[in-house]
């Protein structure tokens, strides 16, 4: 069955969590450490409806429905490849009664998504302005990292229209972007209240940061310990160690 899951190019990642796996595409787009984190930064409780814009191959509402299983998940990605091995990633786990996929641009949503009735909103964004960088030949791969279909603007202000009032938002994005990001998430009224930079090693500058706002919450923002991720000799520091083994 698993076999018949799985189109050309294509192959079953283990999550080493839960016994859950994911379908992926090298041609498309693997996730990444930035997806594990948030998946980890971000909380769900019982009975809580959590959508994931962007959510590409379905790798955060998979993670988290295995770390929150009384929470519902929904995944919302553009591209039709990326969304359809997402669906059948839930299928290959056997959670669609927890995780819905579904395909549609998170400019418009809130056409069809019930708008101020979500208790969580998480996204891992493109993380590129569309003029800069270089742009990858792949199609594909450039939807993913630059802002081709969708802005950072497009992103917070989507989310702060599906949160309900105390309603969650956590995001993953780039440190040098993070004065846009909190006057943003302010101006959208998501008021930062959470956030913890990410550091490659601990002698090197941040190149992730970790972000929880809250719809209508009040202004006062803590920042967590910083995480760091390799040790001098090249391993997982033990924090970034047990987010990847579950603990």
């Amino acid at each position: 069955m698993e076999s018949n899951l799985l189109k050309e190019g294509e192959r079953l990642d283990e999550l080493q969590r839960n016994g859950r796996r994911i379908i992926q595409h090298p041609g498309v787009f693997c996730f990444g450490m930035d997806a594990v984190l948030l998946a980890a930064f971000a909380k769900a409780g019982p009975g809580e409806r959590v959508l994931d814009l962007c959510t590409g191959t379905g790798i955060v509402p998979i993670l988290m429905e295995s770390r929150y299983p009384g929470a519902h998940y929904t995944g919302l990605e553009i591209q039709e490849a990326s969304a359809d091995m997402a669906m059948r990633s839930v299928c290959c786990n056997g959670r669609e009664e927890a995780i819905t996929i579904l395909q549609g641009d998170l400019r418009n949503c809130t056409q069809t998504l019930p708008v101020g009735r979500w208790d969580a909103v998480t996204v891992n964004p493109p993380y590129m302005k569309a003029p800069s960088g270089r742009h990858n030949d792949n199609q594909r791969l450039s939807i993913a990292r630059h802002e081709v279909e969708c802005t950072l603007d497009d992103v917070i202000h989507t989310a702060s229209k599906l949160l309900k009032s105390k309603g969650r938002f956590y995001m993953v994005h780039r440190p040098l972007r993070l004065v846009e990001i909190l006057e943003r998430m302010h101006y959208y009224k998501l008021e930062p209240k959470r956030m913890q930079l990410v550091y490659p090693k601990i002698d090197r500058e941040p190149n992730m940061v970790l972000i929880e706002g809250v719809r209508d919450g009040g202004s006062e923002l803590r920042v967590q310990p910083p995480l760091i991720i390799y040790n001098e000799d090249g391993t997982y520091t033990e924090p970034v160690r047990s987010i990847y083994e579950g603990e």
